[in-house]
């Protein structure tokens, strides 16, 4: 199968949630025999040998660095490409991508459509943003061959609204890459086993001041607090939380971070927090499990989705809660919990396991009597 991936920045190393999980899905699904090309935008891309990279082509095309534009435009620029190498499969991932479903269903592409979360309900976005991400939403469940939903949580409510099945295709994790302390960590001055990690892009739904508020308040001596990631975009949300870090105590930001400076944060933090509000299925909350972390997150359903114990969870927007559990985990440090807690998350989330249900999914699309079903032209 000839497969052409739209909606994406890129990949290996970039920013994003649908970033990190396509560097994951893609590979594999070449190791399974699909010609995957995945349409990538150039400012965030460095140069590979032959456009390729793990047996997937990379498809370069110009994007303008603009909030607002940039997705819409780059999208609109994949397709037309998608429309004219007329692929056996074009795979959109997330709602504002989806706006232009209906635009290869005229020209008789199959069509599949990740949706990674619902988009329109983030803070971010502004009333213009908001009705493109809704018709994108709208149409995506309309016209799409299929749609996948990376939660359970995210496919109820769609099903819901749409009376419309999703299949469920969860992030995954890979096993740990442990790193042993360099000079990056004591650059840092971080002390292994004594620094809460937060990891994710800075905007106002990922709650960065709930948890510095709460750190605050926890009064944890000798403890520091590391936020790792940055905006999309340089804004006023970003210059207001590097504000705040910079006049708080024992508070870091190294803004963002990959490969093994990201695996050597994991390998010697002691607690990860999530407190989002909003969220597809956290993939940084997978991989600090993976690492054995000791994890808090906010009690949203993808969050919930996860299955942690309820001691590992706290109200949304609670600071004098999330306050207590920090000073309660980063006093706790069972070595056997967070081996279990490992071989059980590996097995569960396996990015192997996720490509054949995503390349099942290929082969039903392929069949022809699923082909035209949704096609507005018929």
């Amino acid at each position: 199968m000839r497969i052409i991936v739209v909606g994406l920045r890129g990949f290996p190393n970039v920013q994003g949630g649908i970033e990190k999980h396509s560097e994951h899905l893609y590979p594999l699904l070449a190791k399974y025999g699909c010609q995957v090309t995945v349409v990538v935008r150039s400012p965030y891309m460095k140069h590979y040998p032959g456009n390729s990279w793990q047996d997937v082509q990379l498809k370069r095309i110009w994007a303008p660095k603009i909030g607002g534009i940039e997705t819409f435009v780059h999208t609109f620029l994949g397709v037309s490409f998608a429309i004219f190498k007329k692929p056996d499969i074009v795979h959109v991932h997330a709602i504002g991508p989806s706006f232009w479903v209906p635009l290869l269903r005229l020209f008789n592409q199959r069509v599949i459509v990740t949706i990674h979360g619902v988009d329109h309900e983030r803070q971010k976005f502004g009333l213009f943003a908001k009705t493109i991400l809704l018709l994108g939403e709208k149409w995506a469940m309309k016209y799409a061959n299929k749609c996948i939903a990376v939660s359970h949580s995210v496919a109820n409510k769609l099903k819901t609204k749409y009376e419309k099945e999703l299949a469920v295709i969860k992030n995954g994790i890979d096993p740990p890459i442990i790193i042993e302390e360099t000079d990056f960590i004591r650059n840092c001055n971080l002390v292994p086993g004594k620094y809460i990690l937060l990891v994710s892009r800075i905007d106002p739904d990922k709650r960065h001041f709930d948890l510095i508020e709460a750190f605050e308040n926890a009064n944890l001596d000798n403890w520091k607090l590391v936020i790792v990631g940055s905006s999309d975009h340089p804004n006023k949300h970003e210059k207001k939380v590097l504000h705040k870090i910079e006049n708080t105590k024992n508070v870091i930001s190294l803004g963002f971070r990959t490969g093994k400076e990201l695996a050597e944060l994991y390998s010697h933090a002691n607690l990860f927090v999530l407190p989002s509000a909003k969220e597809g299925f956290p993939i940084a909350l997978l991989e600090a499990l993976s690492y054995g972390l000791n994890t808090i997150a906010s009690d949203i359903p993808p969050n919930l989705e996860i299955g942690l114990n309820q001691e590992h969870y706290y109200k949304l927007g609670d600071i004098n809660e999330l306050a207590e559990k920090l000073k309660r985990f980063c006093q706790e440090d069972n070595v056997l919990e967070k081996e279990n807690r490992k071989k059980q998350l590996l097995k569960q989330y396996s990015w192997d396991s996720i490509a054949k249900q995503t390349l099942t999914v290929y082969k039903e699309v392929m069949q022809p009597e699923k082909r035209d079903q949704t096609n507005p032209s018929h």
